[in-house]
């Protein structure tokens, strides 16, 4: 074991006994309280789909510590914030199960993103109140680097794809994705046309970096099924690394069919959210590899269930580009997980880095992702580089009902 591993694992208990937090079963609780959480914009970012947001989240609590995360709309944040108030920031499942369950309908995929980024941030206090990082606290280093693929690639000069694709891979990134032809600007997407021209881009692109998963394809549920298949049926003989979104995602199971008709590897999910809109894709192994993400899933929590699920049945697992905060923090959950093909998809190749976190709260070089060893998830927020939208300091003024059972956990009502 090296001797700063040993020592940062050590100060677990020594930190506990100086913050006053529990070294025995019998205080569960950390005796800390959620007094307020604040929601920021962040500035610049105008896009309009909500499960892509972006917002700042933060949590304080009555001790001091502050922890950050990223994603959801205002009223999505406004009403899980409302009932974390008051809340013991540790017992991060029980506030998760209450959150997602405590107005009785089951979240949507836009609540879904509040939670997460909300959740996030519980994982942030923990990690700084024991002095460690998130990735000790789910299990420890379970791999050395988290391997990245670049849609796009921004640092190339080249004037081709081809070339883009080999200055990509000669900085050191896994895979290099393209996307279906077509679909820009106001020109109708001639469905015919672009499965010929997609499959000879293919082609050309398999050819200039030489196969073996060197590159990949997002369909971006663009094709029906039968055009989707068609471009599957064409690429077996070629190696890319996976296709993602053959088709529409309204419908999962379509996938029993996909499956049956191709061999090629797919990718799907991006557009999921929790473990129940994944688990029969995974336990059917209908897919290669999943693309759900943080925050979309609801959390770190409700990741690491998945990726159990994805061990189990054998499923890679590929996150989709996310937030700045969010795609640090999926290093220290695909770093603590144990599935065996992992990758982070990169827009153009490298993380962004906006002016409101710290410069390290991202380790990348040479293409990869490494983990952060700064406690909790290693990010410094400054709040006057962002825009100020609201902050809760009250639980909500209309409950629903709560059900629990004798032992305290949380029930359907």
């Amino acid at each position: 074991m090296q001797r700063r591993t040993f020592l940062k694992t050590a100060t677990l208990g020594a930190a506990a006994a100086m913050t006053g937090f529990p070294t025995t079963r019998t205080e569960a609780a950390s005796k800390l309280k959620i007094t307020k959480i604040r929601y920021y914009a962040a500035p610049g970012y105008t896009k309009p789909l909500f499960n892509q947001a972006r917002g700042i989240v933060e949590i304080e609590t009555d001790g001091g510590i502050i922890g950050i995360g990223e994603g959801g709309s205002k009223d999505m944040i406004e009403q899980c914030a409302q009932m974390m108030i008051g809340e013991d920031p540790f017992r991060i499942e029980h506030i998760w199960q209450n959150v997602y369950r405590g107005m009785f309908y089951p979240p949507g995929r836009e609540k879904l993103h509040a939670l997460g980024a909300l959740e996030m941030a519980l994982w942030d206090i923990k990690g700084k109140a024991l002095s460690v990082p998130v990735y000790e606290l789910l299990g420890g280093a379970t791999r050395d680097y988290i391997d990245c693929y670049a849609t796009g690639f921004r640092a190339s000069k080249a004037k081709t794809d081809e070339e883009r694709a080999q200055d990509c891979l000669a900085a050191g990134l896994r895979t290099f994705c393209i996307g279906p032809t077509g679909g820009r600007g106001e020109q109708p997407f001639e469905f015919y046309d672009n499965v010929k021209k997609t499959i000879d881009y293919c082609k050309r692109i398999d050819k200039a970096v030489g196969g073996g998963g060197k590159w990949a394809i997002d369909l971006h549920t663009r094709f029906d099924l039968t055009d989707g298949l068609k471009i599957c049926t064409a690429l077996e003989e070629l190696e890319p690394y996976f296709i993602e979104d053959v088709v529409r995602s309204e419908n999962p199971g379509v996938y029993k069919n996909v499956r049956s008709m191709t061999k090629a590897p797919l990718a799907v999910g991006e557009q999921f959210g929790d473990r129940w809109d994944t688990n029969e894709l995974i336990e059917n192994r209908l897919i290669d590899y999943t693309r759900f993400t943080l925050p979309n899933t609801g959390g770190i929590s409700e990741f690491k269930k998945m990726a159990s699920m994805c061990e189990t049945h054998y499923v890679g697992m590929i996150p989709h580009f996310t937030g700045p905060l969010s795609t640090a923090t999926l290093v220290h959950v695909l770093g603590s997980s144990s599935p065996a093909r992992m990758m982070m998809e990169l827009v153009g190749g490298e993380p962004e880095r906006p002016a409101y976190f710290n410069e390290d709260f991202i380790n990348f070089k040479n293409g990869k992702l490494y983990l952060n060893d700064n406690p909790g998830l290693g990010v410094k927020f400054d709040p006057k580089k962002a825009t100020f939208i609201m902050e809760i300091k009250e639980k909500t003024k209309f409950p629903h009902p709560i059900l629990k059972a004798p032992d305290g956990s949380i029930h359907n009502w």
